[in-house]
């Protein structure tokens, strides 16, 4: 998003796509789809070269960005044990139905490997694959605690008419057009030497991070997915009005109740539903009284809660924790 927004790419173009709400961005356990990615890419191509896109790619990457993954090559005790953690790990920053990291030791030498599954003449998919290469050498080299150079570059592009970008992104001129996948050959002694910035046992706990965050992530599968997870927000902030979700949603309230009736579902039915999954939680998980709940879900008072307990389930707010209490007994 700034690089698109680097190259002149108005947000109106894809500020509405799925995932890019404030809350997902900044919720490191939110996987917005790959396809909202590569939109974003095949615009922001329009506006730039690919080979600009992909350096400045590189440039808005730094240590960090990524979260967990980026760490996991840095603090590792030596580039290749890193880089070899970020390819076990590689979900947690892509989606590996079309994009594979591969590390493969030949000897001498070390091949990175990055597949993008897309054709050759994709504009926004050679952008991504200049990107891939220009990261991890970027990663290599800040674990080495020095420029890391490789030998031989591959790139699944055509030759642009120019590529000074792309051997001012690589260190090198010795780059390949139009290979099957794209690599960097590096000498395994570039990778094998000791990251000064090493840390005994903390690869062991971000690898641990990682595979939590990938057992715990939230994909984020449609619009109506987007909505609940966007309302929910807004109601633990306690701004769970329709126009308050719809600002949050970059949508009119009108263009907001039109989706929902297109989804088979209303404001109010979508809005009672989560109450009722919160009510039902804090009554079974807590010892909250029944006014205290109500101030918490945005009913009246504990009158409110009591009638739409009883409309849900047929009963009340104490009988339902007392069954929820015999049932764990």
């Amino acid at each position: 998003m700034n690089v698109a927004h680097r190259v002149g790419l108005p947000r109106d173009e894809f500020g509405h796509l799925l995932g890019l709400a404030p809350e997902h961005l900044g919720d490191d356990l939110c996987r917005p789809p790959a396809a909202t990615i590569n939109h974003i890419a095949e615009l922001t191509v329009a506006h730039a070269p690919w080979t600009d896109v992909a350096q400045l790619l590189t440039q808005q990457a730094v240590v960090g960005a990524l979260g967990v993954w980026d760490y996991l090559i840095t603090c590792a005790p030596t580039p290749l044990e890193g880089i070899k953690d970020a390819a076990a790990s590689f979900a947690v920053v892509a989606d590996t139905a079309t994009e594979t990291l591969t590390v493969t030791e030949d000897g001498e030498k070390v091949i990175i490997g990055h597949l993008n599954h897309a054709h050759l003449a994709n504009q926004a998919a050679c952008a991504v694959r200049g990107f891939a290469l220009g990261l991890y050498r970027q990663r290599l080299s800040q674990a080495a605690g020095r420029p890391v150079l490789p030998l031989r570059v591959s790139l699944a592009a055509r030759a642009p008419r120019r590529h000074d970008t792309l051997t001012e992104l690589y260190g090198t001129a010795a780059i390949d057009f139009e290979a099957p996948s794209s690599s960097l050959t590096f000498l395994a002694a570039d990778l094998e030497i000791p990251n000064p910035l090493a840390q005994p046992g903390l690869p062991h706990v971000l690898r641990q991070v990682a595979e939590r965050q990938l057992t715990t992530a939230t994909p984020l599968y449609d619009w109506l997915h987007l909505f609940r997870r966007t309302l929910s927000v807004a109601h633990t902030q306690g701004t769970s009005t329709l126009a308050a979700v719809a600002q949050r949603m970059t949508i009119s309230a009108r263009t907001l109740q039109r989706r929902l009736e297109d989804h088979g579902t209303t404001w109010n039915t979508e809005l009672e539903v989560l109450r009722r999954t919160q009510i039902t939680q804090l009554l079974q998980e807590t010892d909250y009284g029944v006014d205290a709940i109500a101030a918490r879900t945005g009913y009246k008072d504990g009158r409110s809660l009591r009638r739409a307990v009883h409309r849900w389930y047929g009963t009340t707010p104490s009988a339902l924790r007392d069954m929820n209490a015999s049932s764990s007994g």
